[in-house]
């Protein structure tokens, strides 16, 4: 509570977000690359073996459409009210970010590896939602154009880059959720049609000042967990699988499988 009230009234311009592009999203991006970096990559991850394979595009393709679906309650629920201006532009503002951020990562990604990424678009959308989530009640159309496909430019890179310093972010969430939220807070104070320098400086104090609270808590509460329970499984468990490991299960059969026969 002082966290906020320092946030709200006592900086020049009252931090803002709307429905959460720090609040919920970067808290949450935070807080798992703690506990990534704590947790460190998966067996085989960066061995070069290129063993450790997406599980079921279907599967998180589905589980996308069905975020992007809920996201509407999520930005739309933020208003608080059933004013029809206000929830036809949140809705109309949520709806053209993610799919700017789906076509902005899907031609990024095309242009870097001379395909269209399913994954990487994927993604995209996710980007495009989290970016537009902290000003979906303020902004032009054409702006959360803008917002959402630089989200889905910003989560290709910034999913390289963490590959790069091998932080094992299997779905991508601290790609999407911190980096993403990050520059969706940071949109505020750009494309705000009350937009000014000490709006952005409001926006980056409340990024910096949430992120390290969160990061603090987060790496306490992980290195105790470590200390008393564990962050992770055991080697052997972890290269069997937690199915059969945890329980004695698998989730798919295949002829050529004769363990599980």
């Amino acid at each position: 509570m002082k966290m906020r009230w320092w946030l709200l009234d006592t900086l020049t311009i009252p931090f803002y977000d709307f429905a959460g592009s720090t609040l919920v999203h970067s808290v949450g991006g935070w807080a798992a690359l703690i506990a990534a970096y704590l947790i460190g990559p998966r067996i085989g991850k960066y061995d070069g073996s290129d063993c450790i394979r997406p599980h079921s595009f279907v599967l998180a393709t589905i589980g996308v459409l069905i975020l992007c679906f809920g996201w509407f309650g999520f930005n739309g629920g933020s208003v608080l009210s059933a004013d029809p201006m206000a929830l036809s532009l949140v809705f109309v503002t949520t709806s053209l970010g993610g799919a700017a951020g789906v076509i902005a990562a899907m031609s990024t990604s095309w242009i870097l590896n001379k395909r269209p990424d399913l994954a990487t678009t994927l993604n995209g959308a996710l980007a495009g939602l989290v970016g537009i989530t902290a000003s979906a009640d303020l902004i032009t159309l054409l702006e959360s154009i803008i917002i959402g496909a630089i989200a889905g430019v910003i989560v290709v890179f910034a999913a390289k880059f963490f590959d790069k310093v091998k932080i094992d972010d299997p779905v991508g969430a601290i790609s999407v959720h911190l980096i993403c939220g990050i520059w969706g807070t940071l949109a505020v104070g750009l494309f705000d049609l009350k937009a000014s320098f000490d709006q952005f400086m409001s926006q980056l104090i409340g990024i910096v000042s949430i992120g390290l609270f969160t990061c603090a808590f987060s790496l306490i509460m992980l290195l105790i967990i470590r200390k008393f329970i564990g962050l992770r499984v055991s080697e052997i468990h972890e290269i069997e699988g937690l199915d059969k490991s945890k329980h004695k299960d698998t989730s798919y059969f295949y002829s050529h499988d004769t363990d599980n026969k």
